[in-house]
């Protein structure tokens, strides 16, 4: 991070100190709000009630983004290709929900083949893990004959899922993870998942850009709303 952006980035000097407002994230780099505070489970709920999420790697100070426009999946726009909805009928991929929340995430923390490092640093980890351990965060699995092959996982707020990270071990495992997960949060009575950033990988399975204005709108009538999930599998919502 340039010192100029240091110099004009404001900064989180105590655990109990708020957000600046989300609009006054810059636009570029799209979406950086500020920077510093904890990742304390207080905090890191703060944050997703008002659409602010934490990324940075390892040696940066703790960077809070609130980008703009925003990726975000309503669940009538989810598209299941021909192919993936083959696959999920023949049973291929065996599903569960937070049996291995700590592995998904380890996963989702390895190297990839087109970048060397990981936000998803120790300290990330053990908040995330905090979060699971309290009922906010979680995983959804996708084994292949006892074996994981694959996963999501995010926190759950009110009628408003946060999507974090998927891997995959196997070709369409991280695809089958996301499907399964958005039918089951829509029966749930979830009213959307937000994907953070785009990338071409979640426009094929319909999630769509919209303005920060239009999805804080969505995240407020929302997020303080009890939703129905139990967090258990459906078998025939895997179809």
């Amino acid at each position: 991070m340039s010192s100029r952006l240091e110099t004009r980035l404001a900064w989180l000097e105590t655990s109990s100190q708020p957000f600046p407002p989300p609009d006054s994230a810059f636009v570029e780099p799209n979406g950086l709000l500020c920077a510093g505070g904890d990742l304390s489970t207080d905090r890191l709920l703060m944050a997703y009630r008002q659409g602010i999420f934490p990324w940075y790697e390892e040696g940066q100070p703790i960077l809070w983004w609130s980008p703009d426009p925003r990726c975000i999946l309503q669940f009538t726009d989810l598209h299941v290709s021909r192919s993936m909805q083959r696959l999920l009928k023949r049973q291929t991929f065996q599903f569960a929900f937070n049996r291995a929340f700590s592995e998904v995430v380890a996963a989702c923390a390895a190297p990839r083949s087109y970048s060397h490092g990981t936000w998803i640093t120790p300290e990330m980890a053990q908040a995330y893990a905090e979060l699971h351990r309290r009922g906010h965060a979680h995983s959804i699995e996708v084994y292949d004959h006892g074996e994981l092959v694959g996963g999501l996982y995010g926190i759950a707020m009110g009628r408003c899922f946060f999507g974090e990270s998927m891997f995959s071990r196997r070709t369409d495992a991280s695809k089958a993870a996301f499907i399964v997960l958005a039918r089951h949060l829509e029966a749930w009575g979830y009213a959307f998942m937000d994907c953070q950033v785009t990338n071409p990988h979640l426009l094929t399975l319909g999630a769509r850009e919209v303005p920060r204005d239009t999805f804080l709108s969505i995240l407020s009538s929302s997020v303080e709303q009890p939703s129905g999930a139990s967090w258990s599998l459906v078998d025939e919502l895997t179809l």
